[in-house]
């Protein structure tokens, strides 16, 4: 039996869903509903912080402290019929940020992302922030708790950021080198339709989008890399094209 290919850790996983994926906020009430902030922000800490309309029910309700969960979403860059890649829950206690507070964190979140949703703080938005107290996750990897200290000791994919701009390029204009891969999966997957899934620094996942089901492939590099020349290196060694080389 051939081993499994290396893969992030849970940790740099759950780190690299929080550093892009979409949330939602849950108050851990009967009857409660999800909430989409106007911003949010998850810290290398675990800690959430998230922009809410002044008048928001939750903004009142975060006054006093509520018990609450973040859902963070990994979704695929590609259009594919399942886009969840990922998802994130981090689970803590939710409350107002003062105005003087608020504003020393929207100044970090900006080192970070310089968004201009930031500059509605004061001006109709209000800050709530989720202190953690436990991280899950489920991905393609399977489910795992993350400690919070192992979150904050790991970083995101160095190319978390690269990642859905190549891919939508592998998909639109390289469909004859994601076709080049096919020779990699098992025989009984080769009839399905192919596309980019996933990318980080140990390898290049897939999406086999069969008639009956789906089934998401890792290609493993030779190596875990860091850098563009090394993925034009590695997806040069998979696919056998010499002019991927000179591709960014």
């Amino acid at each position: 039996m051939n081993p499994r290919p290396p893969t992030p850790t849970p940790a740099e996983r759950a780190r690299t869903i929080g550093a892009l994926g979409p949330a939602t906020l849950l108050p851990c009430r009967e009857g409660a509903e999800k909430v989409t902030p106007l911003l949010h922000h998850v810290h290398a800490d675990g800690m959430v912080t998230a922009l809410l309309p002044d008048d928001h029910e939750l903004v009142a309700a975060a006054r006093d402290g509520i018990a609450a969960l973040a859902e963070i979403v990994d979704l695929a860059p590609v259009p594919l019929r399942e886009p969840v890649r990922g998802l994130l829950w981090i689970t803590g206690w939710l409350r107002k940020v003062g105005p003087m507070r608020a504003r020393e964190i929207a100044l970090q979140v900006a080192d970070h992302r310089a968004d201009p949703r930031l500059l509605d703080l004061g001006h109709g938005a209000s800050m709530v922030r989720l202190q953690p107290a436990s991280l899950v996750l489920a991905d393609g990897e399977g489910t795992n708790s993350v400690p919070l200290h192992e979150f904050t000791a790991a970083a995101p994919d160095p190319f978390c950021g690269q990642e859905a701009g190549w891919l939508r390029h592998l998909e639109l204009s390289h469909t004859d080198v994601v076709g080049l891969l096919v020779r990699h999966l098992p025989e009984s997957l080769r009839g399905g339709h192919i596309r980019p899934l996933g990318l980080d620094r140990y390898g290049l996942r897939l999406r086999v989008e069969a008639l009956d089901t789906d089934h998401d492939v890792r290609l493993a590099f030779s190596h875990p890399i860091g850098t563009p020349l090394e993925l034009a290196t590695e997806l040069r060694r998979l696919v056998g094209c010499p002019f991927l080389a000179a591709t960014r």
